[in-house]
């Protein structure tokens, strides 16, 4: 994928807009489209942030509200049921001034969470704590993970070396329990953005969790609790501190920076599902920074850190800082940046075992940093792990489905209808544009045949992009019907008009000739950016179905026509969802391969939340009749029962192989 689009391009691409295109000697190729679409994008992004936190007193009075989003975009929304934790030590250390006690509990029914506790050995009067939560340190050896508790374990000692008592927990990639970080990253698990999974908020619930536990031991003062973590601990530590306001104080360490870091300058490349929420409601990172206010909270980073660039730390701090201080509370936001690479410096922890003493220990001592003492076997909590484990495939359920019910009313299905049709706007298709308004294609070159002719099109989708399609033409007084088929190969596409019409061949954005440069792991990034930004690739790729529709409506040889649609396996479980969101008028529905569930296609975030393929086909078939191929019966079953409600109206949804209509 082509680097950050230069200055001099972005200008381009501004005079572009304003000249209202040009020819397509001067046109942009997909690629800059990409990189233009990614600018804007984000700078919208940042303009919806600044607007956000422009008024600091307002934003503290509606601070509840925002904390609800963010749960929500964790998948914590509603918040699960805080079960027992069923918290048990299975081993202790004993040091002359401090215990470590290996322990576990479960954040929920089999959700295990290891961790290490460390106290001091005289505590007189309830201490202040700290929740400690890992960043990536791999401790693995002869087949055993010990897990990333013990690579952080010398901060663990320190804290209760100098009074405090600190819970040190593992997550649920890198500790003794191998769970997954990486879904989207590689291993193409699309589906947990269609489910709004990320396992940060797993993460964030252990953390929170683990809040519930050192609140219950007789040595903690449970006013005086903080938070703090390196690089995706760091993160965690953002995501529990902004959420649990029972963290009076937090030291987030290199775990922060801005969107335009992530988006534009490539940094989201070197970071894992973890780091990030399932961004729906669109925001930039200072907004999670500042849900913290007016509670202390310390940025911590190194000048050098490439995943968390300096430009982008600071610009956070500076939009938080413009939040604490019309609150009256800038005394409580700091910033430390040491120099050196991403690393887990002495240095940096120097900054957060101070910020703590000051505000958890009312106290302005200069800290000393320690030293490693103890063997991974010496920090291991399970000698075998648990059978009823959950943690290692938390994924599959930590995010309930949607559950369809069979409406027994016409007036129930009318309100189920509306409720999914609101709910899909709200969470999977929140970045559409808000004007339907389209301009006629232009042709830019037409090739002669025998049965007739091939034109080459371009439309205008959203800003930048600029995509082409192909019609295929017979020379006829008037086309009766306009078939439009979706592809995602740029292969020698067949002639497909006929007698009866003409046809459309649409590559929607990212394949094709519309397709973009790099390998697998960069297309993936490229995906991951669009779902970052609070959207979907394939979301876009519905609106591109959509456009072009509204489109070639505007010629007129096509105002009164027909316009049928096909499409197979993914696309066509996309354009399923044009007569049902695309507020565009679709003659029949040819579909193959038709996907039985999201969880194979298409990407939309959240809609598992909200329903899944079946029901969206009744919605489909209450607009057109519906031609499937190559498609499970089963599928057609939600539909089928749909039918039976009493003055329910659907259009025949047919199986080519088998006879008969619903």
């Amino acid at each position: 994928m082509p680097r950050r689009i230069p200055c001099l391009l972005f200008c381009f691409v501004l005079t572009w807009f304003a000249a209202g295109g040009q020819s397509a000697e001067q046109a942009l190729t997909p690629d800059q489209q990409l990189r233009a679409y990614f600018e804007l994008a984000t700078t919208r992004v940042e303009q919806a942030s600044q607007q956000a936190l422009s008024d600091p007193q307002a934003w503290l009075a509606q601070q509840e509200v925002a904390r609800e989003q963010l749960a929500e975009m964790l998948g914590l929304s509603p918040r699960p049921e805080r079960t027992p934790l069923h918290a048990t030590i299975t081993g202790e250390i004993e040091q002359p001034d401090f215990v470590v006690k290996n322990l576990h509990y479960q954040a929920l029914p089999g959700l295990y969470v290891t961790a290490n506790l460390y106290l001091p050995k005289q505590i007189e009067k309830p201490c202040p704590a700290i929740l400690y939560v890992c960043g990536h340190a791999r401790v693995h050896a002869n087949g055993v993970s010990y897990g990333n508790k013990v690579g952080y374990h010398h901060h663990g000692i320190w804290y209760a070396r100098n009074g405090y008592v600190c819970l040190t927990i593992d997550t649920i990639q890198l500790g003794e329990f191998q769970g997954v970080h990486h879904g989207t990253h590689n291993k193409g698990w699309w589906w947990w953005n269609s489910r709004g999974y990320t396992p940060a908020g797993v993460e964030t619930w252990n953390g929170m969790r683990g809040l519930d536990y050192l609140q219950s031991l007789p040595e903690v003062d449970p006013k005086r609790i903080g938070v703090t973590g390196r690089s995706g601990g760091g993160a965690y530590s953002w995501y529990i501190a902004a959420l649990d306001t029972r963290i009076t104080a937090a030291v987030p360490v290199a775990g922060i920076t801005s969107m335009r870091n992530h988006i534009v300058d490539d940094c989201i490349e070197g970071h894992c599902d973890c780091m990030y929420m399932v961004n729906t409601h669109g925001w930039d990172f200072a907004q999670l920074a500042a849900l913290v206010a007016p509670r202390p909270l310390l940025l911590t980073n190194t000048d050098k850190d490439s995943i968390f660039p300096l430009d982008g730390v600071v610009d956070v701090f500076r939009k938080t800082r413009h939040v604490y201080t019309g609150i009256g509370a800038s005394q409580n936001l700091g910033l430390a940046i040491s120099e050196g690479p991403h690393k887990d410096t002495q240095r940096l922890q120097v900054n957060a075992f101070e910020w703590f003493d000051r505000f958890l220990k009312k106290e302005e001592a200069q800290a000393l940093p320690t030293e490693k003492l103890f063997e991974p076997e010496q920090l291991r909590v399970f000698q075998q792990l648990p059978t009823d484990e959950r943690t290692s495939r938390i994924h599959e359920s930590f995010v309930p489905v949607a559950q369809a019910a069979i409406p027994n009313t016409p007036r129930e299905w009318t309100t189920v209808k509306a409720e999914w049709r609101r709910e899909l706007s709200r969470q999977c298709f929140p970045k559409w544009p808000a004007s339907t308004t389209a301009a006629p294609p232009r042709p830019l070159e037409t090739e002669r045949r025998e049965a007739g002719e091939r034109t080459t099109f371009v439309f205008t989708s959203e800003e930048p992009f600029e995509l082409t399609f192909q019609r295929d033409r017979v020379p006829q007084s008037r086309c009766r019907v306009l078939t439009i088929h979706l592809t995602d190969s740029a292969a020698e596409r067949s002639w497909n008009a006929s007698p009866e019409g003409d046809a459309i061949t649409f590559a929607p954005r990212g394949y094709a000739e519309n397709g973009w440069s790099g390998n697998e792991k960069q297309q993936t990034h490229i995906r991951r950016r669009f779902a970052l930004l609070g959207q979907s690739l394939d979301a876009g790729r519905l609106w591109d179905v959509c456009q072009l529709i509204r489109s070639v409506r505007q010629l007129p040889e096509y105002q009164e026509c027909q316009i049928e649609l096909q499409a197979e396996g993914e696309l066509a479980g996309l354009a399923l969802y044009v007569p049902v969101m695309g507020d565009v008028s679709i003659a029949r529905l040819r579909l193959e391969d038709l996907p039985a569930s999201h969880h194979q296609g298409p990407e939309f975030l959240n809609v598992l939340r909200i329903l899944d393929i079946p029901q969206t086909l009744a919605l489909a078939g209450e607009a057109c009749p519906v031609e499937l191929s190559r498609t499970p019966k089963e599928l057609l079953d939600y539909a089928w029962k749909i039918q039976r409600v009493p003055e329910t109206r659907m259009h025949p949804i047919t199986l080519k192989e088998q006879a008969g209509d619903l």
